[in-house]
């Protein structure tokens, strides 16, 4: 691809000065980023794969929970008992390191074939570079990759050259486990105090946020961490939504454990109307009480909301069942009488944990609530088209011990229903 604007034509040239990989940095590559196998036999006898060395290895539980040490080669070698004697390797190495102002992460895909009894073969190949300015811009050089789709992430054309791509998901998904300890950083993030492993993030997420977003170099700088985190990994949450309450805890010397949590509590509050500026709410001593709590206000207002939206729908509601209104019958014990307005459905639902509460708007059902001094026992849905039990449900669905008296009840007084229908 054809640099398209100043910054990348800038890159581009800084990318051809840039220095060819150490053997230093290729060799750590192959001692850490690889398993070193020591294949053991059924007798004992343990090779190494990176040397060939054949030695009269300890005992399987010994070699194989603690590993062992090759006598001639001194890898660190994890030992396993099996017949197979070919072994391959696949690891990322990323380098990170700095270049004419930039900061560069370089990916390296590190490969080995270990056949028992041969000398381990290795090869190398860097595959990618990510080049970000001080001022957050960034760009990427790769090899090309087949087409058969952005899941396959490691399927890179190895022969092709590093060149500039354009910016696609599948990049972002390659995630290193090995990092090249000798690392380099710009005065520009330097400045904003970023140590070594201090974050559990990508490398690549964090230089970027921090060189294009000066929010995120506060909170790293005053200790909210778990924050940082959260802002970082989950895209669903826009700084901008919170940061008048960050600046409120950092204010108050208020460091939040649970940024995910902390987030969610400030969504009700903003929910419900409070004060996003006032430490009273935004700084709870107790944040899963306080979350809590207003998790329940929250869920309570939205009932109220929905109920107000189905009382809209409630003179439709009278208008097409409001003829079987006030109708109920009784064997003595077993009362059953039908359920009167949407309200009275969805609360039979909520009860009853089951899913009558959506029913209101079937055209063809009848919705009766059977009960026993009353306490709900069943809810039974009626056919008005069929005059028939469609189903009659306890809770949780389940049916009691009540159910066929119900159901027979039900069908005894089906003629109640068909005069209704008829008047």
């Amino acid at each position: 691809m054809k640099p398209k604007n100043k910054f990348q034509k800038q890159v581009v040239e800084a990318s051809k000065t840039l220095p060819k990989l150490t053997e230093k940095q290729i060799e750590w590559g192959y001692r850490n980023c690889i398993e070193h196998i020591g294949q053991r036999t059924s007798k004992g006898i343990v090779t190494c794969t990176d040397c060939g060395h054949k030695w009269q290895g300890d005992g399987e539980l010994i070699s194989t929970l603690l590993g062992c040490e090759c006598p001639n080669c001194k890898a660190k070698l994890i030992v396993k008992t099996t017949r197979k004697r070919i072994f391959e390797g696949c690891e990322y190495l990323c380098t990170i390191t700095t270049h004419e102002g930039y900061q560069v992460l370089r990916y390296i895909m590190i490969k080995s074939v270990a056949k028992v009894g041969k000398t381990v073969k290795y090869t190398h190949s860097e595959v990618m570079q990510r080049w970000i300015a001080p001022n957050g811009k960034y760009c990427t050089f790769a090899k090309l990759r087949q087409t058969m789709g952005t899941m396959y992430y490691d399927s890179w054309i190895f022969g092709t050259p590093l060149e500039l791509r354009t910016e696609i998901d599948v990049y972002n998904r390659i995630l290193p486990y090995y990092y090249y300890p000798e690392q380099q950083l710009i005065p520009e993030l330097k400045r904003t105090g970023i140590k070594k492993y201090i974050i559990n993030q990508r490398p690549f997420d964090v230089f970027h946020a921090l060189l294009s977003d000066s929010r995120m170099e506060t909170l790293l700088k005053v200790g909210q961490t778990e924050l940082f985190s959260l802002f970082l990994k989950d895209r669903s949450r826009k700084i901008d939504d919170y940061w008048a309450s960050v600046r409120i805890c950092i204010r108050n010397g208020y460091k939040v454990k649970d940024a995910s949590l902390w987030c969610d509590y400030i969504g009700f509050l903003r929910y419900l109307g409070k004060d996003l500026h006032n430490a009273k709410y935004v700084c709870p001593s107790d944040l899963h009480k306080e979350h809590n709590r207003y998790m329940l206000k929250k869920a309570k207002a939205d009932a109220q909301k929905e109920m107000e939206k189905l009382r809209e729908k409630e003179a439709d509601f009278a208008q097409a069942k409001g003829r079987f209104f006030g109708l109920m019958f009784s064997d003595g014990d077993i009362t059953i009488r039908v359920l009167e307005s949407i309200e009275a459905i969805v609360l039979e639902g909520k009860l009853m944990h089951h899913c009558v509460g959506g029913y209101y708007s079937k055209e063809d059902s009848l919705i009766l609530s059977a009960t026993i001094e009353g306490k709900k026992i069943e809810t039974i849905e009626i056919s008005i088209s069929r005059l028939e039990v469609i189903q009659s449900r306890g809770v949780c669905n389940k049916n009691t011990e009540y159910h066929d008296r119900i159901v027979q009840l039900v069908q005894n007084n089906i003629p109640l229903i068909e005069e209704r229908l008829a008047a």
